[in-house]
């Protein structure tokens, strides 16, 4: 085993609200298993996850984890490093009409990352969570042992792995299933709501459609509350397969903070409405998958306090009314979102602490400022209220009490961290909330 390279820096989350002193160690496959005696860590990958799952004062970097190890074109079956992003497993796939069975708002997530959060996109009403489409593991112990896991063979390890926020282990390959494509273009429709009402009755009338998602305008209020931009997509079947990315547009450097305010952000809002409204027919994948990957490095928009993306999922029985209490509290709040996004969610599966649960999803971007933590913690209350949660992978701030009563499952997390001895793969995040 080769001698870890270590050194120090300053390391921070995708929200920059969060910035520690942490000692990076730098991983690959020629230093695993890992071992730090004395010392609690936690895996850091690409750096976009929001709030501080990912920080601690030692960091174990896997983006050197990044090549593709084995693809079964003909049954669609991918192995991979950990630290291989999503973006490379597309232009790998794609030619030979394959894709990523469930993908989140960015390709530039890590495989390894898109385990440990369990994500979910914008079909999770249909296919679920990430894990539904993972084979099989394989898991680094502290210990030094190297464990596969799959939902046969070590179950609860697996299942505690799965949205257990790099808690259990370094995830070191990952071999999972893809899905049959015909087309890089998408068969859009989109539908212009008025209010957050026509909103829902969208999602209802759409719920059989394979992607479905909603763009709110932040910036609307009262009667028009919710009003917003519903996006439905097939894969189109035209065999049309080109997968460039498009060019970037670079932001290289923090903005100064008064630049992202109500006025701007209220002319864009009107702007991406009216073009957007009427926009339908076939759009490119990236287009409808990852509109904010053409903006490299847009997070440096909110300026050097950052941004919180507040995501939470209301129970679909109590649904509408508490996503409409959520818009209302922020509507009479001193904060605006600049950005929201809605989206319908199926059952939740049998992980311990996958986000997902049937009902409604909403996330809500933030900019950093005096007062957002304490309202925040009253939109945690009213989400409380109607049984909600909120995503461990975009949170750096919930409160311990908040968290035990969204996820009931934390004791059976705690007791596989205690069977394998996981205490020491720690996180500012599972200090701060007992895990």
């Amino acid at each position: 085993m080769s001698k870890i390279k270590s050194n120090t820096s300053i390391l921070s989350s995708w929200g920059n609200y969060q910035k520690i002193k942490s000692r990076l160690h730098f991983i690959s496959s020629k230093n695993i298993p890992i071992s730090l005696k004395g010392k609690d860590y936690i895996v850091f990958a690409n750096g976009r996850s929001y709030g501080d799952c990912a920080l601690n004062d030692n960091t174990l970097l896997t983006n050197k984890l990044n090549s593709i190890l084995s693809f079964d074109i003909q049954n669609g079956i991918i192995q991979c490093q950990s630290g291989v992003l999503l973006a490379d497993i597309i232009k790998k796939i794609v030619p030979k009409k394959w894709f990523l069975p469930v993908t989140p708002g960015t390709k530039y997530i890590t495989i390894g990352g898109a385990v440990a959060a369990d994500v979910h996109g914008k079909n999770h009403h249909m296919a679920g969570c990430f894990s539904n489409f993972v084979i099989s593991l394989q898991l680094a112990l502290p210990d030094g042992f190297i464990l596969t896991c799959s939902k046969i063979e070590n179950p609860a390890l697996f299942r505690a792995t799965c949205g257990g926020m790099g808690l259990t282990g370094i995830i070191v390959a990952v071999t999972f299933q893809l899905i049959p494509i015909k087309s890089t273009l998408i068969e859009q429709k989109t539908i212009a709501t008025t209010n957050l009402k026509d909103t829902f009755e969208i999602f209802e009338e759409h719920k059989g459609a394979t992607y479905l998602v909603t763009w709110i305008d932040g910036l609307s209020k009262k009667k028009n509350l919710g009003k917003g931009l519903s996006f439905v997509g097939e894969h189109a079947k035209d065999d049309y397969l080109d997968i460039t990315f498009p060019e970037k547009i670079n932001i290289p450097k923090l903005f100064p903070s008064f630049i992202l305010n109500p006025i701007s952000i209220k002319i864009y809002n009107l702007y991406y409405y009216k073009k957007q409204k009427n926009k339908s027919g076939k759009v490119a994948l990236n287009e409808f998958f990852y509109p904010l990957d053409s903006i490299s490095n847009w997070n440096r928009i909110y300026g050097k306090k950052g941004f919180v993306q507040y995501q939470v999922v209301i129970p679909k029985v109590n649904g509408y009314q508490g996503i409409l209490r959520v818009l209302q509290e922020v509507e009479k709040s001193q904060h605006v979102s600049y950005l929201i996004i809605l989206k319908l969610l199926g059952k939740g599966n049998d992980n311990l602490l996958s986000f997902p649960l049937e009902g409604y999803t909403i996330a809500m971007d933030f900019k950093v400022k005096k007062g957002l933590w304490s309202f925040l913690d009253s939109l945690d209350s009213v989400v409380s209220e109607y049984n909600g949660r909120a995503y461990l992978a975009k949170d750096g701030r919930m409160s311990k009490m908040f968290f035990e009563k969204g996820y009931p499952e934390l004791d059976s997390f705690k007791k596989v961290r205690k069977q394998y001895n996981l205490e020491r793969l720690q996180s500012l995040q599972s200090k701060r909330l007992g895990l």
